[in-house]
This record gives structure tokens, sequence and C-alpha cells, in this order.
């Protein structure tokens, strides 16, 4: 079957194969491009099922209450690798965003409803973000707590003025925000006086003068790596085989560079490698980069194992397969309800076993409470929880899946 020219809003160089569409725009595709989609889509359940351990964790774990998992003075090997792998997580997410933009706009979208609907979309995910999911992690109101949904609503909203340039110019822009931003790790926002929090909302973590607040995830690097995803798209449009060895060959040229950046330039990231008591503390030092702000290493690193994942994915068969692409076809919806189930199970739980209600909302930043009330779980347990959580929520994702490749109903693309 073939296929229609890209649109002439965008630019030449989108024309690289068939054109691929959003999973919103699925019916048109041949086998080809929904394979590129199911790709995408598959590596994106994956990392929603990593990012459900990840907040699991933060809810049932005892230990995650008393200091972080990658403090190498007080954490174990297991604990050290369940985080560190949630850490491909965001990059992830934020990555292929980008990607999703532009294959949206060769699929069909012109330029100006490409950038309409990146904005509103995007002041959306802020919206959520500032209600639905800040409640739903504290069961408390007000407390503005900005994460991943944040970073990728800021990130569209930026990327729909920017994808009025050119694509390489777009990837340029992600590279020097991504590589660059460390640079400016010692400045002192302080000088900047009324103007210091507009900083913590663009660069440091921290919390908001005047209001229960906490910014996790500043929201120019990650726009880095929106822009990059972007800059990168044309890649996935190419032909099977010629896709899987540019993603490969990107994949290592960025883990080579993360190891050289790591182990001989020392350059890259606030927390240096050091050496440990044994070899596998010290690998685990090797990897033990800084996520907040997400540091060039970081980016290397997570990213260059989620593109070789995304490869080893590509042939995955079998029952796995389809929980994946539930989770992954429908990211927001999942994300909504995993907070809320995740959350409201511990609650539940706490009570049963005698730990008063009172003592779970406000958990960020006040785990002493729950602490002193005998809350928290071993990590077993809490691998057991999070495989409970997966299980409940694939049913409704597959529902949910089902509904949007049936229904074209334009607040779907919203969810």
């Amino acid at each position: 079957m073939s296929m229609p020219s890209p649109p002439s809003s965008i630019p030449a160089d989108a024309a690289v194969s068939a054109p691929a569409a959003s999973v919103a725009d699925a019916p048109g595709l041949t086998r080809l491009g929904a394979a590129r989609l199911d790709m995408i889509d598959t590596l994106r359940g994956l990392v929603i099922a990593l990012m459900v351990l990840d907040h699991v964790r933060d809810f049932f774990h005892r230990q995650a209450l008393q200091f972080s998992p990658t403090d190498l003075d007080q954490t174990t090997p297991a604990l050290f690798a369940t985080r560190w792998v949630t850490h491909l997580c965001a990059p992830s997410f934020v990555f292929l965003a980008g990607v999703s933009i532009y294959l949206q706009g060769v699929g069909g979208k012109s330029r100006a409803e490409l950038s309409r609907f990146t904005l509103s979309r995007g002041a959306w995910l802020v919206l959520l973000e500032l209600t639905v999911v800040g409640f739903g992690f504290q069961f408390l109101w007000p407390f503005v707590f900005l994460q991943v949904i944040w970073a990728i609503g800021f990130s569209m909203i930026a990327m729909s003025a920017l994808l009025w340039l050119p694509r390489q110019a777009v990837l340029a822009l992600g590279v020097l925000i991504v590589a660059g931003h460390g640079f400016l790790g010692g400045f002192d926002a302080r000088s900047l006086g009324a103007w210091a929090p507009l900083w913590t909302v663009l660069m440091r973590p921290g919390p908001l003068p005047g209001i229960e607040s906490f910014v996790a995830y500043p929201a120019l690097p990650w726009t880095g790596v929106m822009l990059i995803g972007y800059g990168l798209g044309p890649m996935f449009l190419l032909e099977a085989e010629r896709r899987r060895r540019a993603i490969a060959a990107l994949a290592l040229a960025l883990l080579a560079t993360f190891a050289i950046l790591r182990g001989v330039v020392a350059f890259g990231d606030p927390r240096p490698w050091r050496r440990m008591t044994d070899p596998l503390f010290d690998a685990m030092s090797f990897v033990n980069v800084s996520k907040y702000p997400p540091s060039l290493q970081y980016v290397l690193a997570t990213l260059g194992v989620s593109l070789l994942l995304m490869l080893a994915l590509e042939r995955l068969r079998g029952p796995l397969r389809p929980v994946l692409l539930a989770y992954g076809r429908t990211p927001l919806f999942t994300y909504l309800l995993h907070i809320y189930l995740a959350h409201g199970l511990a609650v539940a739980i706490g009570v049963a076993g005698g730990i008063p209600a009172s003592a779970f909302p406000g958990i960020i930043g006040n785990g002493q409470r729950l602490l002193e009330a005998g809350w928290g779980m071993g990590l077993p347990a809490v691998f057991g929880m999070w495989l409970l959580v997966l299980a409940i929520l694939y049913p409704l994702s597959g529902w949910f899946a089902g509904v949007k490749r049936r229904r074209r109903d334009r607040w779907l693309s919203y969810l």
C-alpha cells in the first residue's frame, strides 16, 4: 500500500520513509507503521511498570522512609538496583514524548495544528500535576509537587513554539541544554532576589516560598531531553533493519560517552565516581549518577540503556507483550490510576494492621510519623505489592486502550 507524502508544512527532512502516526491515528497505518508504534509503546509500557515499582516502594517500603536507596553508605545492592532501574522511567517518557510529537507531524498534522495541540496538552498536563497528581501522592490539599508530568507538560509548551524551528536546530538546542546546564550548578539563585523561585522551577530542585511545595523536576533540563527526542524522530521512520542499526549505534555511543565521562574525564555529574569497599559497590558508585536535576551522565546512561531495551522488546513475544502494550498505549490513564491505587492500598493495609489513617496524608517529607506508627514492609513484600498493583491495572489499561482504538473522540487524545 502506498502512503501519502508528508504535508508541505513539515520540514523536508521528515520524508525519510513512510509516515508513521500517533496511536490516536493508528487505523490508517501500514504494518510497518504499526510496528514502529508498538516498539515505542512496548518500551513505554515497561518503564510504566518500573515507575509503578518506584512509587509502590515509596508508599510501602520501610527503608524508603529512612534514607535514599542510592546512598551508598546505607543501601544494599538489591535496594540500589531496585531504585536504579527506575531511573530509566523519566528520561524514557520525556524522550519518547518528543519522538511522538515528531511522528504526529509526519502522520498528518500541519505544523500549526501540532503546535496548538502540543500547547494545549502541555497546559493540561501541568494542570493535572497541580491538582489530581499532587493530591494523589499526598492525600492533602494544597500541595504543589512538581514531578515528571509537570516536566513533560512544560516541555510540550516549550515544544509548541520550538517546533517551528528546523528540526536540526531543535536537536542542537536539546543537546546544548542537556550537556550545558550543569555548568550553572554553582549559581547562587539568591542573587536573583524576587526571581529566585523561577530558578527553582527551571533549574534546581527545592521548595517554593509561601506554599507547601517541592519542585522535584526542574523543567529546563527535561525540556532538553524532549527536544532531543523530537530531533531524532526521523530515526524512527527508517526501514526496519536500518532503524535497528541506527538505534543500536546511538545507544552504544551514548553508553560509551557515559563511560568516558564517568571513568576518565570526570565531567557531567556533580557526584563523582569513588572507590568503595568491594567491586560490587565500586560498580554501584560508577552508575550512581544524579537525577535531580538530570545530569549529562544520567541522561547518557539511562537513554542508552532504554534504547537497547527498545531493541530487545521489539522481538518480545508471549503473554508479557500485550500487558506492556496495554500500559504503553494508555500512559497517562495508567499513571493517574496507579498513584491512587498504590497510595489507597497502603492506607487500607495500614489501617487494617492498626496504623491510624491520619498518619498517611502528607507522606512526602513526613515519613517519620509513619515509622513511629510502625508502618513499612521489607523489600520482598514491596515486590509482591508491585505485582498486585500491576495485576489490577492491566485489565483497566487494556479496557481503555480498546476505547482509544475504537473511538476517535478528541478528548481521548488528552488522556
